[in-house]
């Protein structure tokens, strides 16, 4: 474990996650961390560069790093986890490993499940080929599964940070104080005053949706500019900002362990939090740099 880097917010880390969590430097941040966001690598049946393990091997790997985030997770911290799909091989049936994978990741961590989120993407390619764009018979795979996780079931958060815009209809309905009140066919009774009270915004839904498609960002510029590889996995801002802002306060400590591209650091850097990112890839941790102004590189880590 090396620092790669530092920011005016936080600390970019090169190594593996399990190395650096067991290293004794790292001791220092047990209890401390406050979310832990990340998101691993898929157990995909296709090796990715960015490396993927497969089978029960997968599960076991990914379980017993959930002791590890208990110990470094503040008493009302969070973990939230993207676990991708995955399909069996040659037939047109989806694999339940990222399920079996997220239930015994919860079961080793002793942890609690507050709530599943859908990140729908609507720019993501048709897949799997095979069976989407060649044989017709299933349509395009476009979501992943977030967990949010901890080890209470009370742990910070509050849906007033992540409030959305009212729609049209809301916004008349405030505007003219009429609502149709009383008895539904489900039996619930809705009370005159129940939808006239302005709360700045509507609670938004466990359904995220948000295209990975930026062309022209900082980071891409920079790396187009160093001649690095970009990352094949890159997240959009708005997942992480949606987490940071709904579980974290200001100061509050953000951890990546499967840091990547580093966007968990920047979204956090960008919200006042502080962060730690956890990354093995040279080329990833150089690219990454690209997206802040103020960097200091550490004399260990040789930068573009």
């Amino acid at each position: 474990m090396k620092i790669a880097y530092k920011t005016d917010k936080g600390i970019f880390y090169k190594g593996t996650i399990e190395k650096v969590l067991a290293s004794k430097k790292f001791y220092k941040y047990k209890g401390r961390v406050n979310l832990i966001f990340t998101s691993p690598p898929f157990p995909l049946n296709r090796k990715k560069k960015y490396g993927n393990l497969q089978g029960d091997e997968y599960v076991k790997w990914l379980s017993e790093l959930a002791p590890l985030f208990s110990e470094y997770l503040s008493d009302d911290g969070s973990i939230v986890m993207e676990v991708g799909n995955s399909w069996e091989p040659g037939v047109p049936v989806m694999s339940t490993l990222a399920l079996k994978s997220l239930l015994a990741f919860l079961e080793k961590g002793d942890l609690h499940l507050c709530q599943q989120f859908v990140w729908n993407n609507p720019a993501k390619l048709p897949s799997p080929a095979q069976w989407v764009n060649v044989k017709r018979n299933r349509v395009k795979d476009s979501f992943t599964y977030f967990w949010w996780m901890s080890k209470t079931p009370y742990p910070k958060a509050d849906n007033r940070k992540v409030l959305v815009e009212y729609s049209d209809s809301m916004k008349n309905l405030l505007k003219t104080k009429k609502y149709n009140s009383g008895n539904r066919p489900s039996e619930h009774s809705i009370g005159e005053k129940s939808f006239l009270t302005n709360n700045k915004g509507a609670i938004p839904s466990n359904v995220i949706t948000a295209a990975n498609t930026h062309s022209s960002s900082d980071y891409q510029k920079y790396c187009k500019e160093k001649e690095i590889q970009l990352h094949p996995a890159r997240m959009p801002k708005a997942l992480p900002e949606f987490f940071i802002k709904f579980l974290t306060n200001k100061n509050d400590l953000v951890l990546d362990p499967f840091g990547g591209s580093n966007t968990t650091g920047k979204v956090a850097e960008l919200l006042n939090r502080k962060w730690i990112s956890v990354e093995p890839n040279d080329d990833y941790i150089k690219g990454s740099i690209g997206r802040f102004d103020k960097v200091q590189v550490s004399s260990s880590f040789s930068k573009y």
